[in-house]
């Protein structure tokens, strides 16, 4: 079974960075793609940025720019480098595959923007 275990987030003043980490196990991680996802109180869970076996990556208008998706096959892990951080991208972060979150999602990791 898929496991999805996010960390590194916390809370952070406007314009600072956080760096998110999402280990996987119990699956062939370098074959497939990989995404994160955010979900705001209130609102529905919205994609943020994905990245392709083949390290292709997309990202949402909202974030072009300020964050960075990257991975370590050799680790399972998926990184998302965020920088300049708005107050509106305060959120819970998930990770799951991408473009469709097909396995059981994790604990997220809260992102919040504040000052």
């Amino acid at each position: 079974q898929v496991q999805l275990v996010e960390s590194g987030g916390g809370l952070v003043q406007p314009g600072g960075s956080l760096r998110l980490s999402c280990a996987a196990s119990g699956t062939i991680f370098s074959r497939i793609a990989m995404g994160w996802y955010r979900q705001a109180p209130g609102k529905q869970r919205e994609s943020v940025a994905g990245i392709g076996s083949s390290g292709r990556t997309n990202y949402a208008d909202s974030v072009k720019g300020r964050f960075t998706i990257s991975r370590d096959n050799a680790k399972n892990t998926v990184l998302l480098q965020m920088n300049s951080l708005k107050p509106e991208d305060t959120a819970v972060y998930y990770c799951n595959t991408w473009p469709v979150g097909g396995r059981v999602w994790g604990q997220g990791t809260q992102v919040t923007v504040s000052s």
